[in-house]
Formats: structure tokens, C-alpha cells, sequence
């Protein structure tokens, strides 16, 4: 069989032996923050409220203890996820509008300096170049090329300070919750709360693996150890300083 016969043959058949597989998401997409958010909510609030709670105090004063710290740290999220993302989102237009502003105005020095960035990966010269002239006839492509290829973002693609926002105040308000439901249950001791937050981080967790390459029951017992630690230290703290104030 010839050269070519068999390169044909190969075209012909390609589509019914390329192998496809899938990743997964290393950026950890939506999952990531919520779920991080959710277990920053349920370590802090529970800390807060076994503290509190080893200072031998009123059922209601955890309550409102759990509810303030519900509140406090979720607007304080909110708030500094939006100053994070819309510094961050600043900060890319910026750059952005330069390197739109460079492609106007110098389009010869762009071209030849995005043919160099491919020259450095391996691709020859001369190929190089037709391939960054190519891309660069649209005004727009050559805006992204350039971003993704210099700075490593996607103009398309850039985060919303709102969303950013709104996702952590719910994430953290949802975690920050859960110790503070048995109380608003009826329970009147501390322990209901520590199991039910214990449970919620195991489950955080677990759902954190599907963005690692650790095991779920791993990374939910980390996670269980960690906020465990966290609640016993603090209520220790909180019996202590009850009793020097008491």
C-alpha cells in the first residue's frame, strides 16, 4: 500500500478511531467558591458559637451570637469577594485597552511579536509568522489572541464582581446556618449544633474532592478534623475566659 493510499485511508477512518476523553474541571468552576464558601461559613460561625458557648451562657445569647456571626461574615464576604473581583476585573481592562491600543497603533510590532511567541514554543518561523498574520485580521481575534497568548486571560471571559459577590454572601450564609438550626429548633445544649455543622463539613468536604484528585471520604474527614479542632479549641477558650470574667 502506498504513501498515500494509506494517509487516505487514515483520513477516511479517523473519525471512528480518534479517542475522545474528558477532564475535569481544574478550575473548579462554580463548585470551588460555593463550596469553600459554605465551609468557611460553618468553621467560623461554629467556632464562634462554641465559644461563646463554653463561656456557660444562655441558649439565647448563642443564638443571637450564631445569627450576628451568620450576618456579619456574610456581608463581610460579599464585600470582599466584589473589592477582590472588580480590582481584579480593573486591573484586566486596563491592560486590555493597552494592548488594544498597542494593535492600532504599532500592528507590525504585534504581528511580529506574536509570531516570536510561537517561534519560542517550537512552530518555524516562517509558519509562525503566516499563522499570526492569519489570526490577526480581525481586530477583535488579534485582541484575544494577544490577552490569552501575553497575559493569560480570555477577554470573553472575565469574572463578575456581582456574581462573585452574591455567590459567597449565599455560600457562607447557607454554612453559617446550619450550627445555628438546632437551636432554632428547640435544642438547648451546644452538641446538636457541633454534630449537625461536623456532618455539613464532612459533606463539604466530599463534594470538594470532585476538584481534587484526593478521595471523597479523605477530604471530608480532613475537613470534619480541622472544624472539629477548630470548635474545641474555642470552646476551651470560652470556658476559660468565662471563668477569669466570671
Amino acid at each position: 500500500m502506498s504513501a498515500a493510499v494509506e494517509s487516505s485511508e487514515l483520513e477516511r477512518n479517523a473519525p471512528y478511531h480518534v479517542a475522545h476523553h474528558t477532564h475535569r474541571d481544574v478550575s473548579g468552576g462554580w463548585l470551588r467558591p460555593a463550596v469553600f464558601g459554605a465551609m468557611d461559613g460553618l468553621v467560623s460561625n461554629l467556632a464562634l458559637m462554641t465559644g461563646v458557648a463554653g463561656g456557660n451562657v444562655a441558649p439565647s445569647t448563642i443564638v443571637i451570637t450564631g445569627l450576628a456571626g451568620l450576618t456579619a461574615g456574610a456581608f463581610s464576604m460579599a464585600a470582599g469577594e466584589y473589592t477582590s473581583v472588580a480590582s481584579q476585573r480593573e486591573l484586566v481592562e486596563a491592560e486590555l485597552a493597552i494592548e488594544r491600543r498597542e494593535l492600532r497603533r504599532h500592528p507590525k510590532d504585534e504581528l511580529r511579536e506574536l509570531a516570536e511567541l510561537y517561534v519560542a514554543r517550537g512552530v518555524e518561523p516562517e509558519l509562525a509568522y503566516e499563522v499570526a498574520r492569519q489570526m490577526s485580521r480581525d481586530p477583535e481575534q488579534a485582541l484575544e489572541i494577544h490577552a490569552r497568548e501575553e497575559l493569560g486571560i480570555d477577554p470573553g471571559d472575565l469574572p463578575s464582581p456581582l456574581v462573585a459577590a452574591g455567590s459567597s454572601f449565599l455560600s457562607f450564609g447557607i454554612g453559617a446556618l446550619l450550627p445555628v438550626l438546632p437551636y432554632l429548633l428547640g435544642a438547648t445544649v451546644v452538641w446538636p449544633a457541633v454534630v449537625v455543622a461536623l456532618i455539613g463539613l464532612f459533606l463539604c468536604g466530599a463534594a470538594v474532592a470532585r476538584v481534587t484528585a484526593r478521595s471523597w471520604w479523605f477530604s471530608g474527614l480532613r475537613q470534619l478534623v480541622l472544624g472539629g479542632a477548630a470548635a474545641g479549641v474555642t470552646f476551651v477558650l470560652g470556658a476559660l475566659f468565662g471563668t477569669a470574667v466570671g
